[in-house]
Protein backbone atom coordinates (compact mmCIF):
# COMPACT_ATOMS: atom_id res chain seq x y z
CA UNK A 1 0.00 0.00 0.00
CA UNK A 2 1.47 3.30 -0.54
CA UNK A 3 2.69 5.54 2.29
CA UNK A 4 -0.11 8.61 1.68
CA UNK A 5 -2.52 5.63 1.59
CA UNK A 6 -1.72 4.14 4.88
CA UNK A 7 -1.18 7.83 6.60
CA UNK A 8 -5.07 8.67 5.58
CA UNK A 9 -6.27 4.95 6.45
CA UNK A 10 -4.28 5.55 9.83
CA UNK A 11 -5.95 8.32 10.51
CA UNK A 12 -9.47 7.79 9.18
CA UNK A 13 -9.53 4.87 12.21
CA UNK A 14 -7.65 7.09 14.60
CA UNK A 15 -10.29 7.30 17.13
CA UNK A 16 -9.10 10.77 18.33
CA UNK A 17 -9.13 12.36 15.24
CA UNK A 18 -11.74 14.94 15.00
CA UNK A 19 -11.96 14.68 11.25
CA UNK A 20 -11.75 11.66 10.41
CA UNK A 21 -14.92 11.55 8.01
CA UNK A 22 -12.92 14.23 5.97
CA UNK A 23 -10.20 11.35 5.78
CA UNK A 24 -12.54 8.68 5.10
CA UNK A 25 -13.63 10.72 1.76
CA UNK A 26 -9.85 11.27 0.87
CA UNK A 27 -9.07 7.46 1.29
CA UNK A 28 -12.39 6.90 -1.43
CA UNK A 29 -10.13 9.19 -3.78
CA UNK A 30 -7.22 8.03 -3.59
CA UNK A 31 -7.94 4.08 -3.45
CA UNK A 32 -6.56 1.24 -5.11
CA UNK A 33 -7.26 -2.36 -5.53
CA UNK A 34 -5.44 -2.88 -2.34
CA UNK A 35 -7.20 -0.47 -0.22
CA UNK A 36 -10.32 -1.10 -1.16
CA UNK A 37 -9.77 -4.72 0.04
CA UNK A 38 -8.48 -3.52 3.20
CA UNK A 39 -11.71 -0.86 3.64
CA UNK A 40 -13.94 -4.18 2.78
CA UNK A 41 -12.02 -5.70 5.94
CA UNK A 42 -12.75 -2.83 7.97
CA UNK A 43 -16.69 -2.66 6.79
CA UNK A 44 -16.80 -6.49 8.28
CA UNK A 45 -14.85 -5.54 11.51
CA UNK A 46 -16.16 -5.51 15.29
CA UNK A 47 -15.35 -1.48 15.36
CA UNK A 48 -18.81 -0.43 13.69
CA UNK A 49 -17.60 3.61 14.01
CA UNK A 50 -14.34 2.34 11.82
CA UNK A 51 -16.91 0.01 9.40
CA UNK A 52 -19.00 3.30 9.08
CA UNK A 53 -16.02 5.44 7.59
CA UNK A 54 -14.73 2.32 5.39
CA UNK A 55 -18.33 2.39 4.11
CA UNK A 56 -17.92 5.95 3.45
CA UNK A 57 -14.87 5.48 1.47
CA UNK A 58 -15.82 2.75 -0.73
CA UNK A 59 -18.61 5.22 -1.24
CA UNK A 60 -16.28 7.65 -2.89
CA UNK A 61 -14.54 4.75 -5.12
CA UNK A 62 -15.02 3.22 -8.41
CA UNK A 63 -16.26 0.11 -6.37
CA UNK A 64 -19.39 1.90 -5.46
CA UNK A 65 -22.02 -0.92 -6.57
CA UNK A 66 -18.97 -4.15 -5.88
CA UNK A 67 -18.89 -3.00 -2.02
CA UNK A 68 -22.47 -2.83 -1.42
CA UNK A 69 -22.84 -6.28 -0.99
CA UNK A 70 -20.29 -5.96 2.01
CA UNK A 71 -22.53 -2.89 3.39
CA UNK A 72 -25.89 -4.84 3.52
CA UNK A 73 -24.27 -7.82 5.65
CA UNK A 74 -22.99 -5.85 7.85
CA UNK A 75 -26.36 -4.39 7.76
CA UNK A 76 -27.98 -7.48 8.39
CA UNK A 77 -25.27 -8.79 10.89
CA UNK A 78 -26.86 -9.10 14.45
CA UNK A 79 -23.66 -8.10 16.03
CA UNK A 80 -24.70 -4.26 14.43
CA UNK A 81 -28.70 -4.44 15.38
CA UNK A 82 -28.22 -1.75 17.55
CA UNK A 83 -25.97 0.43 14.91
CA UNK A 84 -28.46 -0.33 11.84
CA UNK A 85 -29.78 2.58 11.09
CA UNK A 86 -25.95 4.36 10.95
CA UNK A 87 -25.34 1.81 8.57
CA UNK A 88 -28.43 2.45 6.06
CA UNK A 89 -27.72 6.06 6.12
CA UNK A 90 -24.52 5.76 4.47
CA UNK A 91 -26.55 3.96 1.52
CA UNK A 92 -27.57 7.59 0.70
CA UNK A 93 -23.73 7.61 -0.77
CA UNK A 94 -24.45 4.94 -2.53
CA UNK A 95 -25.91 3.79 -5.70
CA UNK A 96 -28.91 2.50 -5.12
CA UNK A 97 -30.78 1.43 -8.39
CA UNK A 98 -30.03 -1.92 -8.60
CA UNK A 99 -30.79 -2.80 -4.79
CA UNK A 100 -34.49 -2.74 -4.65
CA UNK A 101 -34.75 -5.68 -3.11
CA UNK A 102 -31.70 -5.22 -0.53
CA UNK A 103 -33.55 -1.83 0.61
CA UNK A 104 -36.83 -3.61 0.92
CA UNK A 105 -35.40 -6.43 3.17
CA UNK A 106 -34.00 -3.71 5.29
CA UNK A 107 -37.27 -2.13 5.45
CA UNK A 108 -38.52 -5.57 6.49
CA UNK A 109 -36.12 -6.55 8.46
CA UNK A 110 -34.19 -3.66 10.15
CA UNK A 111 -34.86 -1.82 13.51
CA UNK A 112 -37.27 1.09 13.70
CA UNK A 113 -34.58 3.85 11.81
CA UNK A 114 -33.05 1.62 9.68
CA UNK A 115 -36.81 0.71 8.38
CA UNK A 116 -37.64 4.09 8.15
CA UNK A 117 -34.84 5.14 6.30
CA UNK A 118 -35.07 2.45 4.01
CA UNK A 119 -38.74 3.19 3.41
CA UNK A 120 -37.58 6.94 2.53
CA UNK A 121 -34.90 5.30 -0.07
CA UNK A 122 -38.30 3.14 -1.55
CA UNK A 123 -40.45 5.98 -1.50
CA UNK A 124 -37.98 8.68 -3.17
CA UNK A 125 -35.32 6.61 -5.17
CA UNK A 126 -35.90 5.31 -8.68
CA UNK A 127 -35.56 1.82 -9.21
CA UNK A 128 -34.68 -0.99 -11.77
CA UNK A 129 -37.47 -3.07 -11.31
CA UNK A 130 -38.08 -6.01 -13.43
CA UNK A 131 -40.38 -9.15 -12.70
CA UNK A 132 -37.99 -10.78 -11.38
CA UNK A 133 -37.45 -8.13 -9.20
CA UNK A 134 -40.82 -8.15 -8.19
CA UNK A 135 -41.12 -12.20 -7.14
CA UNK A 136 -37.76 -11.63 -5.12
CA UNK A 137 -39.80 -8.57 -3.05
CA UNK A 138 -42.66 -11.06 -2.55
CA UNK A 139 -40.13 -13.54 -1.08
CA UNK A 140 -39.34 -11.36 1.13
CA UNK A 141 -42.47 -10.50 2.08
CA UNK A 142 -43.94 -13.46 2.27
CA UNK A 143 -41.31 -14.65 4.54
CA UNK A 144 -41.30 -11.37 6.75
CA UNK A 145 -45.23 -12.55 7.19
CA UNK A 146 -44.32 -16.09 8.63
CA UNK A 147 -41.26 -14.71 10.52
CA UNK A 148 -42.49 -11.62 12.23
CA UNK A 149 -40.14 -10.11 14.45
CA UNK A 150 -42.86 -7.75 15.94
CA UNK A 151 -46.53 -8.64 15.54
CA UNK A 152 -47.52 -4.79 15.69
CA UNK A 153 -45.39 -3.85 12.45
CA UNK A 154 -47.12 -6.34 10.29
CA UNK A 155 -50.85 -4.93 10.37
CA UNK A 156 -48.67 -1.38 9.50
CA UNK A 157 -46.49 -2.83 6.98
CA UNK A 158 -48.92 -5.22 5.39
CA UNK A 159 -51.04 -2.09 4.00
CA UNK A 160 -47.79 -0.77 2.95
CA UNK A 161 -46.34 -3.41 1.27
CA UNK A 162 -48.87 -5.31 -0.68
CA UNK A 163 -50.26 -1.46 -1.89
CA UNK A 164 -45.83 -1.18 -3.31
CA UNK A 165 -46.39 -4.63 -4.32
CA UNK A 166 -49.46 -4.19 -6.54
CA UNK A 167 -48.53 -1.28 -7.73
CA UNK A 168 -45.17 -2.40 -9.30
CA UNK A 169 -47.37 -5.50 -10.63
CA UNK A 170 -49.36 -3.28 -12.34
CA UNK A 171 -46.69 -1.20 -14.17
CA UNK A 172 -45.74 -4.05 -15.63
CA UNK A 173 -49.15 -5.38 -16.90
CA UNK A 174 -50.14 -2.13 -18.28
CA UNK A 175 -46.81 -2.06 -20.47
CA UNK A 176 -48.02 -5.36 -21.60
CA UNK A 177 -51.38 -4.24 -22.50
CA UNK A 178 -50.04 -1.33 -24.98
Amino acid sequence: MQEEIEKVLNRMCDPKESEAYHFAEKLGALADEETKEVLLDLVKGDNWEVAYLACLALSKTQWNEESLDAVFDTIFDKKNKNNQGVFVQILEEFDLSERFVDVFRVYLFGNFKASTLAKDYLDGLEFDITQRTIRKAEKHWNHYLHNPEDEGSVVLKKQEVETMLQELKDLFSEGSES
